[in-house]
């Protein structure tokens, strides 16, 4: 087994900062580097995959991530329209009260006018209630606006969630967010409170194998560096 300059550091680091670390927590940490294995939990299955790319392409494939949905989107109420007979104007803003599209138009330009942001026009220190109206046909035609149909758009609902994102990417983005939690490789056999993953399960158990733990103490006992480590590990394995 060949070992990198910079992983041999790496190991070095991590030795000298966990002198207690066992060949097995020590393989783990250098395949963690080795490969860039970055697992993370699921935390509602309480479930630990390889990495976050895993999880996802596992939810995706068993369509647990995100469920396509279809909405409604309604555009605003027209103020006036073809059956409007007379029309509240306010003269600051132009804001306009149709007497078939408000309930109480008379007392919505009152409250308009009132507090109108660009009614500046004052008596005793109060705001003037002035507006216009006009029961002009050809004047309320002015103010006739085709109100847009409502459309249908294609959206996506978290399947944790239920909330609904505008695409695929967003549900994604949101759930690695506040789904995941990174964990080490080192801290996973640790994990007693969650299960693994079949096929991360499978890639430890593979590379777990006794070969390929001796291939990596022998490479470590060429280094001189690494000669009191690999000591300790076979008086440990003697002792056992």
């Amino acid at each position: 087994m060949k070992i990198s300059d910079n992983l041999k550091e790496e190991l070095l680091k991590f030795l000298k900062k966990n002198k207690k670390a066992d060949v097995i927590t020590t393989f783990l940490y250098f395949l963690e580097k080795k490969i860039k294995i970055n697992p993370v939990i699921f935390i509602r299955e309480k479930k630990i995959f390889k990495g976050k790319e895993e999880l996802i392409k596992s939810l995706e494939d068993e369509g647990k991530l995100w469920r396509e949905t279809e909405i409604k989107i309604q555009f605003q109420k027209e103020s006036v329209n073809q059956q409007t007979t007379k029309i509240y104007i306010c003269p600051f803003t132009g804001k306009v009260f149709g007497n078939n599209t408000h309930p109480n138009p008379q007392d919505a330009i009152y409250d308009w006018v009132s507090s109108c942001p660009e009614n500046t026009e004052r008596i005793d220190g109060l705001r003037v209630k002035r507006f216009f109206i006009s029961e002009d046909p050809e004047m309320i035609k002015n103010y006739i606006v085709e109100r847009k149909a409502p459309i249908a758009k294609t959206v996506y609902s978290s399947a944790v969630t239920g909330k609904l994102f505008n695409s695929t990417n967003a549900v994604i983005e949101d759930f690695v967010q506040n789904q995941i939690r990174s964990i080490t490789l080192v801290e996973v056999p640790s994990q007693n409170r969650f299960q693994m993953d079949e096929s991360f399960l499978h890639f430890i158990q593979e590379q777990l194998q006794e070969e390929k733990i001796s291939a990596f103490v022998e490479a470590l006992s060429e280094v001189p560096e690494f000669s009191k480590f690999v000591g300790g590990w076979l008086e440990e394995e003697a002792t056992a």
